[in-house]
Formats: structure tokens, sequence, C-alpha cells
């Protein structure tokens, strides 16, 4: 890597509201806008909406990534890069996730939001926790005005009425963001996008795991599930309710599980 992990490893650590650390001009400028045009280019389906998360596009099968972007997620993958990423976050066995679980190639399109929330925490099929988020974005000559901005919060602020992100970034080409993920890591990008019809907000999203993990980082054991959370001026609904209720009861969690398996 071309910026040295001694030069982050600080930064992220004592990064408030939790750890994380931002690399403007990460790669070379015309790889990354190379693999830029390979994302644009594809044609991503939709997601169904959920109480969460609208327009959301996402591609996880790696075989079938344009060959620009395979080689660079590849590379992010790798052993050398992975020991980078040690050096920078401090957490020590992690490993990469050659499913893609939840993450890959991301597209966001106009009127496209993603409510505050944190991730879930366990990968069944690696059996590991996840410890460590990686967003790099690909979009050049985003505009503040159409919003995506990545927002951080502290889990206090959340559900106050004068409640504000700790820190917010703009997904500007060439732009990693990494972070710690923990059930207290909340984050995304909740307001409506207002870019024009013909963008969308570009990442490739990557998750590291680990076969141990601190317990104070983790609320309600080994979860599958994403905890959104709402704001004073949102309303989620009945889902919400329900889901919350799952994510804060494992028991009946595992009760939902295993009639799903059933049936």
């Amino acid at each position: 890597m071309s910026v040295e992990p001694a030069a982050l490893a600080e930064k992220y650590r004592t990064a408030d509201p939790f750890p994380h650390v931002i690399v403007d001009n990460f790669l070379p400028e015309e790889r990354v806008r190379a693999v830029m045009r390979e994302i644009e280019a594809a044609r991503i389906d939709p997601e169904a909406p959920g109480y969460g998360w609208f327009g959301k596009r996402r591609a996880s099968e790696l075989e079938q990534f344009p060959p620009l972007t395979r080689q660079l997620v590849e590379e992010l993958n790798s052993p050398e890069f992975i020991q980078w990423l040690e050096q920078v976050t401090g957490i020590e066995g992690l490993h990469p996730d050659p499913y893609l679980e939840g993450g890959g190639i991301h597209q966001t399109p106009t009127g496209g939001y993603l409510k505050i929330h944190t991730d879930f925490n366990w990968h069944r099929r690696l059996q590991m926790h996840r410890r460590v988020n990686l967003l790099l974005y690909l979009n050049e000559d985003w505009q503040e005005e159409w919003g995506g901005q990545l927002e951080l919060w502290r889990e206090s602020d959340i559900e106050t009425e004068d409640g504000r992100p700790v820190a917010s970034f703009a997904p500007l080409f060439n732009r990693l963001v990494i972070f710690s993920t923990t059930d207290f890591s909340y984050h995304g990008h909740p307001h409506k996008l207002s870019c024009p019809p013909d963008r969308t907000r570009n990442s490739i999203a990557l998750y590291y795991y680990s076969k141990d993990r601190p317990q104070s980082e983790i609320r309600f054991g080994n979860s599958e599930m994403t905890n959104y959370r709402a704001r004073p001026e949102e309303h989620l609904g009945l889902k919400h309710k329900i889901h919350q209720a799952l994510i804060k009861h494992p028991l009946a969690r595992g009760l939902v599980n295993a009639i799903r398996k059933v049936s």
C-alpha cells in the first residue's frame, strides 16, 4: 500500500464516535476511474425495498463482476492488504469474506437511502465475527447538494430531537472509508438522494471477520440481523418493532430462524 499504516493507526484508534479513518486518493486515479466506468455500465437489479432502505442495488457474485472490478476486490481481500488493514485497525487475525455476504458492488439511485443502523455481527457460513467495514467510493464530480453523505452516529444522539451525526463524509471519487463494526457503530446515509436520474451513488463494500472478538463490542449475542434505528422524525412501522424485538431477544430470534429452516 502507498499509505503507511502507522500514519493512519492513531487516527483510527482515537476517532469519534467509533474507530474509523478516511483515506482520500486511495489508489491511482486512472485505475479507479476504469473500475468506476465498469460499475456505472453494470446492470444491477434493485433489491426489494425494506423499511430501512430504498433503491439499493447490490451485486455479490464475484465471478460475475467486470474484470477490473473483480481484480480490485481480489487485491483488497489478499493477504498483503489484510496485513495492512490489521496494522491500521489494530485488529489481528482478520479474514476476508469469499462470499461477499451483504457486500460487493453497491449502487443507490436518486430517491434512495439507507437508514441509520448497525450491521449484522455474525457470519454463519464462516462462523466468524464481523469486525471491519471497508467502503471505496466511485463517484466522480459528486455534488454536495445531491446528498449521500455517510453519517456516523453516537447511539445516545439517534433518538434525541436535536441529535446530529458526529461525522459525515461525502461519497467522493477514490475515497476509502474504514471503520470498526460493532453493535454500537451506527452509520448510514438516511436522507433521500437528489442526484440526476442518470447518476447513482456507487461503492465497493467489503467486510472482514475474525474468529473471536471482545464481548464489549456486542450486545445481543451473535446476530445476522441489521439493527435499524429510527430518528425522531422517522416512523419505520410495525416491521421495525418486530425486527427490534427479535434483535433484543436472541432466543426468539433463534426460534424464528429454526422455523424458517423447516419451512
